[in-house]
């Protein structure tokens, strides 16, 4: 039996994803999303299922600088999870005496309107998973936010999704150790490109996605860490990985990029 790893406890979205992805896994959750990469890296699991992006917040940049600097791993799956965020307190709390807010910095960034307007002056806790914060409610002036999903006795969930839009997607990718290979199949890539700080640089990485007739479906950067005012391009393209098309845009980039690294084949 194949393990995978994802950031638990037991009842976070991730382990949501996993399940969904890998049915026949045994899954094993971790504290961190380092922890989860590394365990990966370490052979302890033979794929992880991380988020990568959600529709509100946009990317979990934790995630994908741990996916640009993790050597020999590789994205082969992707699902999308509907997300619906509960508000969750003791049993017979009131909110209005709500002073502590716990969840995932995600969760908390996904209903910043909801608990500006109904908490406004509750301080706001990062925890690491939205199931994880559950353990925190210790009495009537605390509450956190969790999926719709959980069901824990002495817990009460509000009644509607608390998120700042109803159509709240998280986007997850499944990791393996390795690298695309020749032959590998795929209906979108997902690469990492660097260029030089001049004019015209970002377009020349740009041009042969669409000299090639592909559609890009994404594109991001991060700054690199001591490197001021120069940044790493996250891009993920409709396309088959082995196809000619996929194949020559690739091959013109590399010879215009100061560095490239293939980070997903989906």
């Amino acid at each position: 039996m194949e393990k995978t790893g994802y950031l638990g406890p037991e009842g976070s979205y991730s382990h949501i994803a996993a399940q969904t992805m890998r049915t026949d896994d045994k899954l094993l959750s971790y504290a961190s999303f380092p922890l989860v990469f590394s365990a990966l890296a370490a052979g302890e699991v033979d794929s992880i299922v991380i988020p990568i992006e959600n529709t509100l917040n946009g990317g979990v940049l934790q995630n994908i600088d741990l996916l640009q600097s993790t050597q020999n791993i590789l994205a082969v799956d992707e699902k999308r999870i509907k997300i619906d965020h509960r508000l969750a307190t003791l049993n017979g709390s009131d909110i209005k005496n709500i002073k502590r807010v716990y969840s995932h910095k995600q969760a908390l960034g996904q209903c910043a309107k909801y608990l500006a307007e109904n908490l406004p002056n509750a301080k706001l806790i990062e925890t690491p998973s939205t199931a994880a914060s559950l353990n925190l409610l210790q009495t009537k002036e605390d509450a956190c936010i969790v999926g719709a999903h959980t069901k824990v006795e002495g817990i009460t969930l509000s009644d509607k999704n608390v998120a700042d839009e109803d159509n709240n997607f998280t986007h997850f990718l499944r990791i393996v150790r390795g690298a695309a290979k020749e032959g590998m199949q795929s209906k979108r890539v997902y690469f990492s490109v660097t260029c030089n700080n001049r004019s015209g640089a970002l377009l020349s990485l740009l041009q042969p996605i669409y000299a090639h007739g592909l559609n890009m479906t994404k594109i991001e950067s991060r700054p690199i860490k001591d490197r001021p005012d120069e940044y790493v391009f996250f891009i993920e393209a409709e396309g088959n990985y082995s196809s000619p098309e996929m194949q020559g845009a690739i091959s013109e980039i590399k010879k215009v990029a100061n560095s490239f690294k293939i980070l997903g084949c989906y």
